[in-house]
C-alpha cells in the first residue's frame, strides 16, 4: 500500500464534494431508490451511497479492497447505518457463494478495478436469477476527440486516482458478462475535467440464468 492511496482516500471526499454537490448525490439518490432485498456494494470508498439505501434493502453488504478507504468507509457505516456490513476484498474475488444477493451497486468502481470483465462476472455470479446491477461508471466519450483524449491522458489519470480508467467501454462490458440493460442515461459529472466527465447512469438485470 503506497503513500499516495492514503493521501488520496484522506482527500477524496472534499476533491470529489464540488460533483456531489452539482449532481453526483441526485444521481446516487435516485439510483439507490430502486435497490431493494439483500444488497451488495463493490468498491465502497468512504461510504457516499450509505445514506441513500431506503426501507426496501433488507440487508446491506459492502466491500472495499483499499485499507485506507476501508477505515472510512466502516466509520461511516458506524455513523449512519450499524447494521451494514463491511468486507475487505476485491471485486474481482468476492468472498460470497452464488446466488446470495438481489441487488448488487457499483458507483465509480469499474474504472479501477484491475480485471473489469471479471469482476462483472463475479458479480453475475453472486446475484440471485433476475439480480440487478445498479451502475453509475466512467466510460469512454462517444466523442472522438475526447476519446483520444482519455487515452492520451491515462498514464496520468490512472497514477493520480488510484488506478480510475475513464476510457473503459463499461457498458458493454456489462453487457458481454450477461447482463441485460434495462435502462440507462448518459450524462457528465460535473466539475470533472473533459476526459473523465463522461458518465452513465442505469440498471441492468441477470439474463439467461
Amino acid at each position: 500500500m503506497g503513500i499516495w492511496n492514503k493521501v488520496f482516500a484522506g482527500m477524496y471526499d472534499r476533491f470529489m464534494a464540488k460533483s456531489e454537490r452539482e449532481g453526483l448525490a441526485a444521481h446516487r439518490e435516485t439510483l439507490l431508490a430502486g435497490a431493494s432485498g439483500d444488497v451488495l456494494e463493490i468498491g465502497g470508498g468512504t461510504g457516499a451511497n450509505i445514506s441513500k439505501y431506503g426501507q426496501d434493502v433488507h440487508s446491506l453488504t459492502i466491500t472495499e479492497p483499499e485499507k485506507p478507504m476501508m477505515g472510512r468507509l466502516q466509520r461511516r457505516i458506524d455513523e449512519q447505518r450499524p447494521d451494514a456490513k463491511a468486507l475487505r476484498a476485491p471485486a474481482e474475488d468476492l468472498p460470497f457463494e452464488d446466488n446470495s444477493f438481489d441487488t448488487a451497486v457499483s458507483t465509480l468502481v469499474l474504472c479501477t478495478v484491475d480485471d473489469q470483465p471479471r469482476a462483472l462476472r463475479e458479480l453475475r455470479r453472486v446475484l440471485r436469477p433476475g439480480g440487478r446491477l445498479l451502475f453509475m461508471e466512467h466510460v469512454r466519450s462517444d466523442d472522438e476527440k475526447v476519446a483520444r483524449w482519455q487515452d492520451r491522458l491515462l498514464p496520468i489519470n490512472t497514477r493520480m486516482c488510484c488506478g480510475c480508467h475513464c476510457n473503459r467501454p463499461t457498458l458493454d462490458s456489462i453487457r458481454a458478462a450477461g447482463f441485460e440493460v434495462k435502462q440507462v442515461q448518459n450524462d457528465e459529472i460535473p466539475g470533472a475535467p473533459p476526459w473523465v466527465r463522461p458518465l452513465i447512469v442505469g440498471e441492468a438485470r441477470v439474463t439467461g440464468m
